[in-house]
């Protein structure tokens, strides 16, 4: 159902679309930090996990060519520990096109501090859905999940959720590896703890929020501005409540960070009362930019 919205409301395909795979992911990686690298494994690498994340089929919908959700991985190499072996980190992007509008919005901007892998060149890259008996094809299985839960989030409500329980059970097949990452007590904000966030019904409040402020914002700023900026004021005001309640979830890092300059410029334009409003709201939610919310005052 949320596909045939999807199509209906961007009005993308024709009756003679070709059907395409989910993602067009494009990968970037750099290992300049790396002496005496081998080129060639890290651009047969590359193209490998380019073909992998772009090629399988992930969802049982049907995309057009112009559907396919487009994500970005800039992976950087800190070291490498053997032949095979390589740490680093990896930066996921995904950005949503907004209807009526040339504007894309950012949904998901994070960074994944422990990119461990094995790697030989001409390796085959084939995930167990089992078992994480490859933590390369593991963590980018579970990112690509991430990015169609969040993706659908944006289209219907919780209409991510049977991506997020997908990647939970990557996680779950992980927790015996010898990797990091996987584990709720490596880290506060690491792939344990961003699907346990996305999956705890604690905190489903968060995926009404994806959806209003993304569907009956963002999308609806062209037909009626003052009508979505009260949407996601209040979508805001909402957010407030489960900060109070949890201050470090991780959800709330995920979200300002990719949200925080698009917010201020949304209600740069406000009437002065909506303006304070939303000044007073992201003054306690994100304490340690009350500065450039403080600022909107002035204008």
């Amino acid at each position: 159902m949320m596909k045939k919205i999807f199509i209906l409301f961007f009005a993308f395909v024709s009756v003679h679309a070709v059907h395409a795979q989910e993602l067009r992911c494009n990968v970037s990686v750099n290992y300049n930090k790396i002496s005496g690298a081998n080129t060639n494994t890290f651009q047969a690498m590359r193209t490998s996990i380019t073909e992998f994340m772009n090629s399988r089929k992930w969802t049982e919908d049907v995309f057009s060519e112009d559907e396919r959700i487009v994500c970005n991985f800039f992976i950087q190499f800190e070291e490498q520990v053997s032949a095979d072996e390589f740490k680093g980190n990896m930066t996921v992007q995904l950005r949503r096109p907004v209807y009526g509008a040339s504007y894309e919005t950012t949904v998901l901007n994070l960074k994944d501090l422990d990119f461990h892998i094995r790697y030989s060149e001409f390796q085959p890259l084939v995930f167990n859905e089992s078992s994480n008996q490859d933590n390369l094809t593991s963590i980018m299985a579970y990112y690509a999940y991430i990015i169609l839960g969040m993706d659908y989030d944006s289209f219907s409500v919780n209409g991510g959720s049977e991506f997020f329980q997908k990647a939970l059970r990557i996680v779950n097949n992980s927790q015996s590896s010898s990797y990091p990452g996987w584990k709720s007590y490596e880290s506060d904000k690491n792939r344990y703890w961003l699907i346990e966030n996305l999956t705890n019904r604690a905190y489903n409040s968060f995926h009404k929020m994806i959806y209003n402020y993304h569907r009956k914002g963002l999308d609806m700023m062209e037909d009626n501005l003052v009508n979505a900026r009260s949407v996601i004021i209040d979508e805001l005001d909402l957010f407030r409540k489960l900060y109070r309640t949890r201050p470090n979830l991780y959800l709330f890092t995920i979200f300002l960070d990719v949200k925080r300059d698009e917010l201020i410029n949304i209600f740069s334009g406000a009437q002065s009362e909506e303006k304070n409003r939303f000044v007073e709201i992201m003054n306690e939610i994100d304490p340690a930019n009350s500065a450039k919310y403080e600022a909107l005052k002035e204008d």
